[in-house]
């Protein structure tokens, strides 16, 4: 049974094959030693057991549960821009120009997931309204939502954070679909947009977040409460694909903190869940 063979096969199929295990190095570290720790007839299932960790996991939710989630996510979104843009507690012009115009970025992508969910036939989309979402967080926000400039962009920084970590998460379980998988990655990089904006706005505004950068360092929660924390852990990772990017390359130096910056970390849906569970009624 040549192992490193069958991997090597199954590599031209599924790249991330060595990822999914293991960090590269250590896979064929464990490979290497089969053949002297075990009898021969135990290596097929010691192989196989090596196998089920890299795809044995949660099975991969379907396409349609990931577009019925997203448009959850979508329309939280939405009804949160349509309140807030149509409030006066802006503290210049601009600020009400962005999030209108990210009030009609989320009502598109509300538009889109729709059309994609009808497209594939069975049940319609959920509908969703505006009473379907509790503003105040399960009180934790009282009525700070709408009439607290600093509240409500703090929530607005949650809710695109958020996004751009969940649509990351979901496209593993959207490669089987090429022409979702395009549409999703293009609104996550729209989300990533109205993130860097609004991180921006919460830097820029009086008593602002003067360390909030446009991207997220380390898992820093860019002065959000403490309750907000599970949005950003794990973006503390230095290491991508197995391979440590912090150090010297070629002259440059690379620290943690610039490390963490250079790529979003996914979310699965049961962490996005909790996430916005309090905005969920």
């Amino acid at each position: 049974m040549n192992i490193f063979n069958i991997l090597k096969e199954v590599e031209k199929v599924d790249p991330e094959i060595f990822d999914r295990l293991d960090p590269r190095r250590a896979v064929f570290k464990h490979f290497g030693g089969f053949g002297k720790k075990l009898a021969a007839a135990a290596v097929p299932i010691a192989f196989g057991s090596m196998l089920n960790k890299a795809y044995g996991q949660t099975a991969m939710p379907s396409v349609r549960d990931v577009l019925e989630f997203a448009l959850k996510l979508e329309n939280l979104e939405y009804f949160f821009y349509r309140r807030a843009a149509d409030t006066n507690i802006f503290a210049n012009a601009a600020g009400k120009t962005a999030f209108t115009v990210i009030r009609d970025h989320e009502e598109d992508h509300v538009n889109f997931l729709r059309t994609a969910i009808s497209g594939m036939g069975g049940a319609a989309p959920t509908t969703y309204t505006d009473a379907n979402f509790d503003w105040t967080a399960k009180g934790t926000l009282g009525n700070a939502t709408f009439t607290n400039y600093p509240t409500m962009l703090a929530v607005a920084q949650a809710f695109e954070d958020t996004g751009v970590r969940a649509y990351k998460g979901a496209a593993p379980a959207l490669m089987s679909n090429d022409g979702v998988l395009q549409a999703a990655l293009q609104i996550h990089s729209v989300e990533a947009r109205h993130a860097a904006h609004l991180r921006r706005m919460r830097r820029d505004m009086a008593n602002g977040v003067a360390t909030n950068k446009p991207w997220i360092t380390m898992k820093d929660r860019g002065g959000l409460p403490a309750a907000f924390q599970g949005i950003y852990d794990g973006e503390e990772v230095t290491t991508q694909a197995g391979v440590n990017i912090v150090g010297t390359f070629g002259g440059i130096a690379i620290d943690a903190n610039a490390a963490s910056e250079a790529f979003d970390e996914p979310l699965t849906v049961a962490q996005v869940n909790s996430i916005v569970a309090p905005f969920i009624k």
